[in-house]
């Protein structure tokens, strides 16, 4: 029988694993002949990066970990804490080395929380071997960790558990009588059971809480009830969770994954894979106006004068959903999606831009030709400003043969525009001038 206190204590705090067999999944890391079970088998622990999505248990293997060593564990947020902190660990740290020869193990959790400073702070300390270090992080760490301390890690790597693994996992905290919820005599309903693992995603932390609230809910309905039940239904499961929320971090490796499907379904002209997209994104809780940026951006990038009502439209809807807010305003960015997956497609103009600015890293700052200057000043006329220029306005075509370019690049040619949509007119008008001008020069 637990005690009172234990209850005041998260169930998913409670059902932690103690030790590695207690752990449902990760049979990658875990199973027999494994690394992690040669390294216990050594005592010798080296420093590692424990990387995977939320609730597949890193912070519980690393407890775990942990008291397989004589070492002191130091647990650590990276949220909450910061370099002052880390000087006293250290200290400690130094402490426990010289006066008990006993060694530590710093755990950081969320270790992508810091920047590179920060991560400099405890490197020496990581190198020296003062203490072992283990990191747990949601997010891919060849981003967020700096490469010294990086190469001294080994990177092991959690997958989100599957849904018998959750299913093994919420069955046992209902029934647990020590640390559960097995004194309340509750059961899951028909497909109850299922509901949970699928709404948790994954993530056992999250089907723990879930559960915990809608146990609660439960109980709290037999007090009032002349014919209680111990029943979780399905309804009591949506309740608890209100929604069905999808894992997701605005800042991380997920909500990049998410946007790079978006832009790669426009540019593939698929309006059913873009609007899936879209809404995985809005439905996770992604920032609209941070869409509507991308879309514009894509207008620009993917379909530029191929249709230049593209860029007014993207703006309109952008524009829509100020004015209207959630939830009505998703509609207007599901309209952008769709009109950009569906128009004609070029990438020129972001060609034009990238062979510019590659000319004009090579080239340096060339100066404008005189005749392309402006002279405001007689100082201006008296050094040739604009000699020569040739007003477009003047001829019948509004065309003048004259560069526009620095002489020593004025054969470059940056835009090459294609022949879909509107831009085929654009070529068409663009090959048509050069004609004439061309004739013009040799009639110079």
């Amino acid at each position: 029988m637990q005690h009172s206190t234990d209850y005041k204590r998260p169930l998913a705090e409670r059902m932690r694993p103690q030790t590695l067999g207690e752990i449902v999944g990760q049979e990658d890391l875990l199973g027999k002949g494994k690394f992690l079970e040669s390294v216990l088998g050594s005592g010798i622990l080296p420093s590692l990066i424990l990387w995977g999505p939320p609730g597949t248990g890193k912070t519980t293997l690393a407890r775990i970990l942990a008291r397989s060593t004589s070492a002191d564990f130091v647990y650590f947020s990276a949220v909450l804490s910061g370099v002052k902190e880390v000087r006293k660990i250290v200290q400690q740290a130094e402490n426990l080395r010289d006066e008990e020869q006993r060694g530590t193990i710093f755990f950081i959790d969320e270790i992508h929380r810091f920047n590179k400073s920060q991560q400099d702070a405890f490197l020496p300390h990581v190198e020296n071997g003062l203490f072992t270090l283990i990191g747990a992080t949601t997010e891919n760490p060849s981003f967020q960790v700096i490469a010294p301390l990086l190469s001294r890690c080994r990177v092991l790597v959690l997958n989100p558990l599957t849904k018998e693994h959750l299913e093994i996992i919420l069955k046992k905290a209902l029934e647990n009588t020590e640390s559960g919820l097995g004194d309340s005599k509750l059961q899951f309903g028909p497909n109850s059971l299922k509901s949970l693992a699928l709404l948790a995603d994954g993530d056992a932390r999250k089907g723990l809480n879930t559960l915990e609230i809608a146990a609660a809910l439960v109980l709290h309905r037999n007090k009032t009830s002349t014919e209680p039940d111990c029943i979780i239904t399905q309804h009591d499961i949506g309740e608890a969770a209100q929604q069905a929320s999808l894992r997701y971090d605005k800042n991380g490796e997920e909500h990049y994954n998410l946007i790079s499907a978006l832009h790669k379904s426009l540019r593939d002209s698929d309006p059913d894979g873009s609007l899936y997209w879209l809404y995985r994104m809005l439905e996770s809780g992604e920032d609209p106006l941070y869409i509507c940026r991308r879309l514009i951006r894509f207008a620009s990038e993917d379909v530029g004068l191929s249709d230049p009502q593209a860029l007014i439209h993207t703006i309109s809807c952008r524009d829509a959903y100020h004015t209207l807010g959630l939830p009505e305003g998703k509609l207007a960015l599901a309209q952008a999606v769709s009109y950009l997956a569906t128009a004609p497609k070029s990438n020129s103009i972001y060609k034009a831009e990238s062979k510019v600015r590659k000319c004009i890293r090579k080239s340096g700052t060339l100066p404008v030709p005189l005749h392309l200057r402006n002279a405001p000043t007689q100082l201006m006329k008296d050094l040739n400003y604009g000699k020569n220029y040739k007003y477009a306005h003047d001829t019948e075509e509004a065309l003048v043969a004259q560069d526009h370019l620095p002489p020593e690049i004025n054969k470059k040619q940056f835009y090459f525009p294609t022949t879909r949509g509107y831009e085929a007119l654009v070529k068409d008008r663009l090959d048509k001038w050069r004609a004439i001008l061309k004739q013009k020069k040799n009639h110079a």
